[in-house]
């Protein structure tokens, strides 16, 4: 058995001495059976080598390849072993909670394969690479045992690894005491097309619990895809304010399905509301609002901010557009002044973005903006594109006046 964190940056040199570079990552397969199939290798220059493992020699204090090794590339099905698992959220059934992979277990014997993961304390040691017993003594001085929570590979299924994301196989008795923010935080981080197949697991009140936690734009495009019947069921589960909000977002015809079949007490609140999306916040909208792509550097945007806000009364949030000038991030100015200047947008940008539309009520953006802590919020059309932005102050100003 290896741990990767203790062979992470080992040098790596060929059977005749020559110093090719060190140890930066694996490659494996995304199936049942994960084959260490590449080695990454970080060069003096600082360029990434990917080799197969068909020219890895022994493990050792250093790593043997063959002198006569050829480059290779990433494949389909391939993966990153740190990119994609290392440091990764993975639901423990057994724990009834959702933990961090702290290191990788590899077994070697006809080929390498990940054989699991550590989460115990001892796999983060492993990893901060704390040398002698200074480690063991602190943690033993506060009683805190040092262990290797292990966990095989057999037990853990990819949800969506791509996005570095990992769940253990499923027992649904088990699932039932995993807190329902617990899980609706694990699901925005992966696609709607994964969310649906893991609510499926789970019975009507438990999956409506999840939901209910989930942030407005993800309940929207969930309930985009259930059946008139279904959406129902979960509505009942969801605050009125932003089950209208999820409604204006639906075609007419499927809204109005919704809405029949609904019970009598909150169809009313349901349909009070929507009387209200008729005083939207189309006649708030401001254009003060600044867009960047997400392979800008901090830099750029700040000088982006410099050249193109000089009139804005104000800017609280800059948003991120891809080349469909779809809306797909969002970060705030103190978030952008914290980070190092060479740093690219995509890395820290906040992806699940809070948003409204043209037929949102005033009363529900007013209520979005204080939920969720914001100064404004952008409006997009259907097609995710950014019409404007309406702010705090504006929508509250307007309101003061209606008293």
């Amino acid at each position: 058995m290896i741990y990767f964190s203790e062979i992470y940056g080992k040098k790596v040199i060929t059977e005749d001495g020559i110093y090719v570079g060190k140890l930066e990552d694996f490659i494996f397969l995304a199936s049942d059976n994960p084959l260490i199939t590449k080695i990454v290798i970080r060069e003096k220059t600082g360029q990434k080598l990917i080799i197969t493992t068909d020219y890895l020699q022994k493990i050792n204090a250093v790593i043997t390849i063959e002198k006569e090794f050829l480059a290779s590339y990433l494949e389909e099905n391939e993966l990153f072993l740190v990119k994609n698992l290392l440091d990764k959220q993975i639901i423990d059934i057994k724990g009834n909670k959702i933990v961090r992979v702290n290191d990788v277990v590899l077994h070697e014997k006809d080929h390498l394969v990940v054989a699991g993961v550590d989460i115990g304390i001892l796999g983060l040691v492993r990893r901060l690479r704390i040398g002698g017993d200074a480690p063991y003594k602190f943690l033993r001085f506060f009683n805190i045992k040092l262990t290797s929570t292990f966990l095989s590979w057999a037990d853990i299924q990819p949800l969506e690894l791509m996005r570095g994301q990992v769940k253990l196989k499923k027992r649904e008795e088990k699932l039932e005491k995993v807190r329902p923010e617990d899980l609706a935080d694990y699901l925005e981080r992966t696609n709607v097309v994964n969310a649906r197949k893991f609510l499926k697991i789970l019975d009507t009140e438990q999956a409506a619990d999840v939901i209910s936690n989930l942030n407005i734009n993800y309940q929207t495009a969930l309930f985009r895809h259930f059946r008139p019947e279904k959406a129902a069921r979960f509505l009942h589960f969801i605050d009125p304010d932003e089950a209208v909000d999820v409604l204006l977002t639906l075609p007419k015809r499927k809204q109005e399905e919704i809405i029949s079949l609904l019970d009598s007490n909150l169809k009313s609140q349901i349909n009070r509301l929507l009387l209200l999306s008729k005083n939207h916040v189309g006649g708030l909208i401001t254009p003060e609002y600044l867009t960047v792509d997400p392979d800008d550097i901090v830099r750029e945007v700040i000088d982006k901010i410099k050249k193109q806000t000089n009139n804005f009364s104000a800017l609280d949030y800059i948003y991120v557009i891809n080349k469909k000038k779809e809306l797909i991030g969002v970060i705030s100015l103190h978030e952008l002044l914290l980070q190092d200047l060479d740093a690219p947008i995509y890395k820290f940008m906040t992806q699940n973005v809070i948003v409204a539309h043209l037929t949102t009520p005033e009363e529900i953006v007013i209520k979005k903006l204080v939920k969720y802590k914001l100064y404004a919020l952008p409006v997009i059309d259907d097609n995710k594109q950014i019409l404007g932005i309406v702010t705090f102050d504006d929508v509250t100003a307007l309101l003061l006046k209606k008293l």
